[in-house]
């Protein structure tokens, strides 16, 4: 075996620790940082198999974004454990069943991949000369000269889309509700340099301790 062998079964078997951690994870924030943990390990993946414009994708969008914002909504709800894992066990069975369907799907998929020693060997001398001289291209490159040409009306229109889900979560985020504290932002952009602090003057609180007469008269007679 070699080093690139001995790093893929490892890469993947924490990818497989950590995504089963994530379903089992009593702690939503500990369920989010297993999360992260599997997306690392996926893109090392992706790096191994020469795809490193998905493995930096994977990791600055995922990571740096989508599971943060998750992380950071998660600390914030204050989720409560006990409602959610009511009615567990009476899913499970369902759960179950999907996820061993699913599984054996994706390995009757996988297995055909394996199979490589029953295909004539013209196909895999061909393949191996297409895989070489993909080696000496770059990835990013070519996916910028085809997403940038071919598909730039897709584009253009998947960042409109996203522009207005950032606007409409904006807008939802500012409306005005019972249970939040509304601040108008064109109040705070009207707001004045001294109308920002206010000197409010107050009397003294407590009067000034009343010496007795007999010390005042002793002080008075000694100087």
């Amino acid at each position: 075996m070699d080093a690139k062998s001995g790093l893929f079964y490892a890469f993947a078997a924490i990818l497989l620790l950590a995504a089963f951690k994530v379903i089992t994870a009593r702690n939503p924030v500990h369920a989010a940082l297993y999360l992260v943990l599997a997306f690392f390990q996926a893109s090392a993946l992706w790096i191994l198999l020469k795809a490193e414009f998905l493995a930096i994708t994977l990791v600055l969008v995922y990571v740096g974004a989508v599971m943060v914002l998750f992380l950071f909504v998660v600390m914030m709800l204050d989720i409560n454990l006990d409602g959610v894992r009511k009615g567990f066990w009476k899913h499970f069975p369902i759960a179950a069943g999907v996820g061993t369907l699913i599984a054996l799907e994706m390995a009757a998929v996988l297995m055909g991949g394996f199979r490589l020693s029953e295909q004539p060997k013209a196909l895999a001398v061909a393949g191996q000369a297409a895989a070489q001289g993909a080696a000496q291209l770059s990835n990013t490159k070519e996916l910028g000269k085809v997403l940038y040409s071919e598909y730039l009306l897709p584009l253009e229109i998947a960042a409109v889309i996203l522009l207005v889900a950032i606007i409409a979560a904006i807008a939802l985020t500012l409306r005005e509700r019972k249970d939040s504290k509304y601040t108008n932002p064109a109040d705070q952009i009207r707001v004045k340099p001294s109308e920002r602090v206010r000197l409010v003057k107050m009397k003294p609180t407590f009067a000034a301790p009343e010496v007795p007469v007999a010390v005042a008269a002793a002080e008075e007679k000694k100087a």
